[in-house]
């Protein structure tokens, strides 16, 4: 699946504190949402759609963390692929592989920058012999990472569209 989006949306400032309120109380529903933000149910529920057709909320799913599923292990793997076929073959070559959570298309050295997990080291190595083993993919260089110092996160970007509109 290929996600792009090719015209940003201008959020404006009820936007902006909905998605942050929705940021640090992800269970406080439309109502409770309403409430603290002082106006009608119908906005709040009309904005979310808005904010969802447009592509700023991708879902409302749970944040899992790989490591509470016991894949404490967090690498990034950049992959050169055949040239010729494009990213399709590779791209559906990597979807049947769990551990691979993210992978893009990317500039310099490697074509696809991807992020996996894996068990332990040992379960690392099979995860990468599992994405190595598609005659598109040609060459792989992993990085393991150590610690996660800053954790995924886009209310300080939320926050930022204030200072430039």
């Amino acid at each position: 699946m290929l996600h792009t989006v090719t015209t940003a949306y201008r959020i404006d400032d009820l936007d902006r504190r909905l998605l942050l309120l929705l940021s640090e109380h992800p269970h406080i529903g439309v109502l409770g949402a309403s409430r603290r933000l002082g106006v009608a149910r119908g906005t709040v529920q009309a904005r979310l759609d808005r904010l969802t057709r447009s592509g700023v909320i991708r879902s409302f799913a749970p944040t899992v963390d790989p490591a509470g599923l016991g894949y404490p292990v967090t690498a990034f793997c950049t992959v050169e692929i055949r040239q010729g076929q494009g990213h399709g073959p590779v791209v559906e070559h990597l979807t049947a592989i769990p551990e691979v959570l993210e992978a893009h298309t990317v500039t310099g050295s490697g074509d696809l920058v991807l992020r996996i997990v894996a068990r332990d080291n040992a379960d690392l190595q099979r995860v990468l012999d599992a994405i190595l083993d598609d005659r598109h993919v040609t060459r792989a260089n992993t990085l393991i990472a150590l610690a996660e110092r800053i954790p995924y996160r886009t209310a300080p970007l939320v926050a930022a569209t204030a200072e430039h509109d």
